[in-house]
């Protein structure tokens, strides 16, 4: 506030003087209690749009053009149509309850006349909040208050012929006191992600700069993305070392070529690449140099949505020993050559051909797989997969960033991307929180809770709360094994039981202080029907202790029906800082209570009793990949009742019907050589519960299997090494 002082044209009397005194006074009073009351009044937090992205339903759709979707996606070009009827409706779930204040409308020509907007905290009992018997259509903003976590549009008059039809169904309001603007989307990637193109002077030298970083850094905390813009890369050789991501940023695999490789070897490691984890190359196309790109890799290493023209070398230089792997969406158009991997999973690809097998050779929707012949040669093929959907990746649309999630395929065979348009969505970068290095638990919720999904970029992440994931369709992306810690003994992250959330690319690493979980998806009891649009797990890796000391009781909870479980090792350490039988405790993998629920790539290791459970019915599980905890002191620690030990892949009796290919189990008891375990797996007897392919295997000698599953099954014996197989059960 200002005073404006007048001059007098002559000069003031004693009366005027206290006037003036009064006046002054006066005025300093009222300034005084204006400030107070303006310091005393709440801050009003501005309201933000929250129902972009949101899960959407509505009571029809015109065609499939026109799904519900459409109307929250912020693209005033496309639309939710109805059914030519009235009533229709149209509901948004905002993932949690928030105070509302307006609502926009952007109507297609076939609008409604009479309409009310409803709210809901459960979705069953309704209030409304606005009405009308005449809109005229065109671009309506509405007034609204009340808090609600649903808000539904019931047209209940059309103005055409034509159904309901919205470009656009915004809601907007503030969840606990907050709002703003204060959490933007987009921005930059940060330090740790580095973007090439053709032009960029010295890639060679600075992707040599990282790998110097990364090559033999396994429990190191840097973390990197190499990103490649479309073009044409000539006479580079990128080698690619620990928590190193490489990347192209097209559309298409094709749209980024290297006339040279993306190799992986072992020098560091004298040549054994058993223990070559946590790195991974995406959506590049590669001519070879030599004609064969070398990709030595074991356990959580992934290599996706490749074109190779010419040949894949899976062993190291010299043939050292390799325990991978898995290939997912990628065309090589040589032959593949495994060699020494003792285990190897390929899924929805396609191959010139492939040369040999060690122990466990799966494959589903492969064109060009060897055909079924296990166990000699060990491979298991399938001709399609069941149900898969691609990880999402970021790609550049011009010089706009943007996240391509592919869309859910149904028997599937062959890479997705070869031969047509790619089914999926591309969400703008602007709809995500980029996450970077310091951010908190408290301001990534925020950031989920205001609308957003989540791009980690490369780093280290503590948190001191749980990440909520509450609101259907959101992405949860890392780039270059960004990993996620809980400090105090949190579950890391949690998914609502809802539709089509996506977890991507990223590392979980437990904490010191134990953690009860470290991933639930779907909360106990969970039972919504997700089969139109499941939420899935691709190349989600856990690990307990390794880094240094870390526990949790039970490493990932699969609640929710219909999840899909593409690419996860889940690994309790055997060697680095910070293991030992009590030292990272972790008693049990991974836990599914969820119906129908497909694996395709399970990866778990080293639990002090259950590597994976099996609760929910229909689940079925396509390669599975184990070793038993190396470290038990003796046979009383593992023993399981009468039971000698706990078996690696575990179904519950109450369990009607399973399936599962492709199996192994094997067992390194080298601190007590003469451990015995009954079985690696164990299952009801039901015509129901079925197995195809399995093995147990003693490493060396070094402990013992009685039986593969239950009492079936040969034993294992001596040092031979020597595979003890199941080919179907019962």
């Amino acid at each position: 506030m200002s005073v404006a002082l007048v001059r007098p044209s002559r000069p003031p009397t004693a009366a005027s003087h206290r006037w003036r005194a009064l006046a002054l006074a006066l005025v300093t009073t009222l300034v005084a209690t204006l400030l107070a009351a303006v310091q005393a009044a709440p801050a009003q937090a501005a309201p933000v749009l929250l129902s972009q992205g949101g899960a959407v339903t509505a009571s029809s759709q015109e065609n499939g053009g026109t799904a519900a979707g459409h109307a929250v996606d912020g693209d005033g070009g496309t639309r939710w149509s109805s059914a030519f009827s009235d009533p229709q409706w149209i509901r948004v779930d905002l993932g949690s309850p928030a105070v509302l204040s307006r609502v926009e409308l952007a109507w297609e020509a076939a609008h409604a006349k009479s309409y009310r907007i409803e709210l809901s905290a459960d979705g069953n009992s309704w209030t409304t909040a606005y009405s009308t018997t005449a809109s005229a259509g065109g671009n309506e903003t509405l007034t609204i208050s009340g808090e609600a976590r649903y808000v539904r549009l019931t047209g209940t008059e059309r103005a055409t012929g034509y159904g309901y039809s919205l470009w656009e169904f915004k809601v907007f309001g503030t969840r606990d006191g907050g709002g703003g603007p204060e959490i933007p989307g987009g921005g930059d990637l940060g330090p740790n992600v580095h973007v090439f193109d053709p032009s960029t002077p010295n890639i060679q030298g600075k992707v040599d700069e990282i790998f110097q970083q990364q090559e033999e850094a396994q429990f190191g905390s840097g973390r990197h993305a190499l990103l490649f813009k479309p073009g044409t890369y000539n006479n580079l050789n990128a080698q690619i070392g620990f928590y190193t991501q490489i990347a192209g940023l097209g559309l298409n695999p094709n749209d980024t070529t290297f006339n040279g490789d993306v190799t992986v070897d072992a020098g560091w490691f004298d040549g054994n690449a058993t223990q070559n984890f946590w790195r991974s190359a995406e959506n590049l196309t590669l001519n070879p140099v030599s004609g064969t790109n070398r990709w030595a890799v074991s356990q959580a290493a992934p290599f996706r949505r490749m074109h190779v023209k010419g040949g894949l070398n899976l062993a190291p230089d010299g043939y050292g020993w390799a325990s991978g792997g898995y290939i997912a969406d990628s065309k090589i158009d040589g032959t593949v050559g495994p060699y020494s991997q003792q285990q190897w999973y390929t899924r929805d690809s396609s191959v010139g051909g492939w040369t040999n097998a060690v122990w466990n050779m799966t494959f589903s929707g492969v064109q060009g797989a060897p055909a079924s012949s296990y166990p000699n040669p060990p491979y298991t093929t399938l001709d399609t997969t069941p149900i898969s959907r691609e990880k999402p990746f970021l790609y550049l649309d011009g010089n706009e960033y943007k996240v391509f999630v592919p869309a859910k395929r149904v028997n599937a065979r062959g890479v997705s991307w070869d031969g047509g348009a790619q089914q999926g969505e591309s969400i703008p970068l602007n709809r995500f929180y980029v996450v970077k290095q310091g951010a908190t638990a408290a301001t990534i919720n925020a950031a989920l809770a205001q609308g957003l999904n989540l791009l980690f970029t490369p780093g280290v992440y503590h948190i001191d709360q749980t990440i909520n994931v509450n609101r259907a369709d959101t992405v949860v992306l890392g780039l270059g094994l960004a990993t996620i810690i809980p400090d105090n003994g949190v579950t890391a992250m949690k998914v609502a039981d809802v539709d089509g959330v996506k977890l991507a690319g990223f590392l979980i690493d437990a904490g010191p202080v134990n953690s009860p979980t470290l991933l639930e998806v779907g909360p106990q009891g969970a039972s919504a029907d997700h089969s139109a649009n499941p939420t899935s797990l691709q190349d989600v890796f856990v690990r307990i202790g390794g880094a240094g000391p870390g526990k949790a009781t039970t490493s990932i909870v699969v609640n929710s029906d219909d999840t899909i479980i593409d690419h996860t090792w889940v690994w309790r350490a055997d060697h680095g800082e910070g293991w030992g039988w009590e030292t990272n405790r972790a008693d049990y993998g991974v836990r599914v209570n969820g119906d129908d629920v497909l694996a395709t790539g399970l990866f778990v290791e080293h639990f002090n009793k259950y590597d994976v459970e099996w609760y929910g019915e229909r689940g079925r599980t396509i390669f599975f990949q184990n070793e038993k905890a190396y470290d038990a002191p003796n046979q009383a620690a593992i023993q399981n009742g009468n039971t000698k030990g706990y078996a690696a892949y575990r179904v519950d009796d109450s369990v009607e019907q399973h399936e599962g290919w492709g199996m192994g189990s094997y067992c390194y008891y080298n601190v007590d050589p003469t451990i015995v375990q009954e079985h690696g797996f164990k299952a009801p007897v039901k015509p129901g519960v079925k197995f195809h392919n399995l093995l147990v295997v003693s490493l060396g000698g070094n402990g013992q299997y009685e039986h593969v599953i239950n009492n079936v099954g040969s034993p294992t014996s001596g040092t031979s090494t020597v595979p003890s197989t199941v080919v179907n059960f019962p």
